[in-house]
């Protein structure tokens, strides 16, 4: 697969970075993310996978991050790890009420705000970074 590198800015022709079409992918990460509306604080995880497992991390770390008597509410959107067995089970244990889960219709990402926060990080913060490798991004993410 061709892997050119980025075109910086040139003014008439394209004011951002520009980028070959078949740009070569260096694997992916998984940004698992929510927000407190009142106050605007983000909770992030970055991971290498989206799986039950690392969705219960997340939920977890929501856990901590708010008093026993606190409900958390939270729209997700329809993939596997929101409603799976181990995420079922695992919400079992926890206090009736203390998480409330609403899905998205299928094509409905616009009614989630985190949905609408990844996608303007990913057109003026992602959008002219290139990494080597999938392992930068998730230090950065961090810091």
């Amino acid at each position: 697969m061709h892997d050119a590198p980025d075109l910086p800015p040139r003014p008439g022709s394209h004011a951002g970075w520009g980028r070959d079409h078949e740009y070569k992918r260096h694997g992916t990460l998984s940004l698992l993310a929510g927000i407190e509306l009142l106050i605007g604080k983000v909770h992030v995880c970055i991971e290498n996978r989206h799986r039950s497992r690392e969705f219960i991390g997340f939920l977890k770390t929501l856990d901590a991050a708010y008093p026993t008597d606190t409900a958390i509410k939270l729209i997700l959107d329809n993939h596997s790890a929101h409603a799976s067995k181990e995420t079922k089970k695992w919400l079992a244990t926890q206090p009736e009420n203390r998480f409330t889960f609403v899905f998205t219709s299928k094509h409905g990402s616009w009614l989630n705000l985190m949905e609408s926060f990844f996608s303007k990080m990913a057109r003026t913060m992602l959008r002219c970074i290139s990494w080597k490798r999938c392992t930068r991004p998730a230090r950065r993410g961090r810091g």
